[in-house]
């Protein structure tokens, strides 16, 4: 079940095998009131501590698809549900320290209904909490 909060703290933790961390991750629920194709997704930086993870060095997992920040720009057909859940992998050496850590993101979406040419972007969620690993 998801957790109320954007950022779920259910999916914080490091990935890879103990003592050979390569990074970690964070689970987040869809922030919009509906559903949204992937392609509107401008970015979505996640930071960790006062570290900043962009979007175009991370990977995403959607309904069991891993994407490149390219391939979701060009995902038009592929869409994050209400009530479903996006998975950011952020490769770091070692992972993240055991402890209590500030984790916050920034998700830009790009508006449905304007032409290419007109098209602004803007931040929509920006949540900040703060969670164990």
């Amino acid at each position: 079940m998801l957790e109320r909060t954007h950022i779920q703290s259910s999916g914080f933790r490091n990935t890879g095998e103990p003592g050979a961390y390569d990074g970690f991750q964070v689970r987040l629920r869809q922030p919009n009131y509906r559903g949204t194709r992937l392609s509107l997704l401008a970015g979505i930086d996640i930071t960790v501590d006062g570290e900043t993870y962009r979007s175009v060095d991370n990977r995403f997992v959607v309904g069991g698809r891993e994407y490149t920040h390219a391939e979701l720009l060009a995902a038009t057909e592929d869409r994050w549900e209400v009530g479903t859940y996006m998975t950011v992998l952020i490769k770091r050496p070692e992972g993240l320290q055991a402890g209590v850590h500030d984790v916050s993101s920034e998700i830009a979406f790009r508006h449905p209904y304007f032409p290419p040419q007109f098209q602004p972007t803007f931040v929509r969620d920006n949540r900040k909490i703060t969670i164990i690993i």
